[in-house]
C-alpha cells in the first residue's frame, strides 16, 4: 500500500504539469465544511482548461489509448491507482494523458452543462417519497415538468448520486442541468424515459 500512495503522488504530480490539467486534491477538497481527509488513490483529474468535457475525454481515450476512465462527469475524469499498479501502466496512463492535452484543440465545441449552484439543486420535499412513488402518476412532456412532483428517481451517472427523488416539486435549473447534461454525454439509467422527453410525475 505504501508503495501504491508513493505511486499515485508521482502520477498526481506529473499530471500537474500537463497544461489544461489539473488533479483534484486536499486544497480542493478538505477543509471547513468539505471533506475531512483525502483518498489519494483515485486521481480525479480536472478537464476545464481544456475546453472538452469529461465524456469527450473518456470517449478519445477508449478509441485512441484504449485506456477506460474511472468515472466521469461534464468537466472531470477519474483515473484509480491500485497496488495493482507500477510504473509501467501508470507510464501508459500519463503518456494518453498528454496526448490528450495534444488533441483536445481538435476536438468538436464541448457541449455547455447548466449546473445549478449547490442551493438550486435542493428542491421542495412536496409528498413523502413513497407517496409519490406509488400514487397515481402520468408522464408530462418535460418542457411542462417545471412546478410539478417527481413520481421517479432521475439519477446522472457518474456520480449516481439522484438529482431527483420522488416527492420532490420539479424546478427549471434542475430539469435544464439534466436535458444540457444529457447532451454532452451524461448517463440517467433509472427514469421512465432515459432520453428525458418525458418525466413521471404525480398525477394532478
Amino acid at each position: 500500500m505504501g508503495g501504491a500512495l508513493d505511486l499515485a503522488a508521482g502520477v498526481r504530480a506529473a499530471i500537474e504539469e500537463i497544461d489544461g490539467l489539473h488533479v483534484n486534491g486536499r486544497d480542493d477538497l478538505c477543509g471547513p465544511g468539505l471533506a475531512d481527509d483525502l483518498d489519494p488513490l483515485p486521481g480525479v483529474i480536472d478537464l476545464t482548461g481544456l475546453g472538452i468535457t469529461g465524456f469527450q475525454a473518456a470517449d478519445w481515450l477508449r478509441e485512441h489509448r484504449q485506456i477506460d476512465a474511472h468515472l466521469v462527469d461534464h468537466r472531470r475524469i477519474g483515473a484509480q491507482i491500485t497496488h495493482g499498479d507500477d510504473r509501467g501502466t501508470t507510464g501508459q496512463l500519463l503518456e494518453a494523458l498528454r496526448d490528450l492535452a495534444r488533441a483536445a484543440p481538435d476536438l468538436p465545441g464541448a457541449p455547455r452543462v447548466e449546473v445549478p449552484s449547490p442551493a438550486k439543486l435542493r428542491m421542495e420535499q412536496a409528498v413523502l417519497p413513497r407517496d409519490a412513488f406509488f400514487g397515481p402518476a402520468e408522464a408530462v412532456p418535460v418542457s411542462e415538468a417545471a412546478g410539478r412532483v417527481a413520481a421517479e428517481m432521475i439519477t446522472p451517472y457518474p456520480p449516481g448520486i439522484p438529482a431527483v427523488l420522488p416527492g420532490e416539486r420539479l424546478t427549471e435549473p434542475v430539469l435544464a442541468y439534466l436535458r444540457t447534461g444529457l447532451d454532452a454525454g451524461m448517463h440517467l439509467p433509472d427514469p421512465e424515459d432515459p432520453k428525458l422527453e418525458t418525466v413521471r410525475v404525480l398525477a394532478q
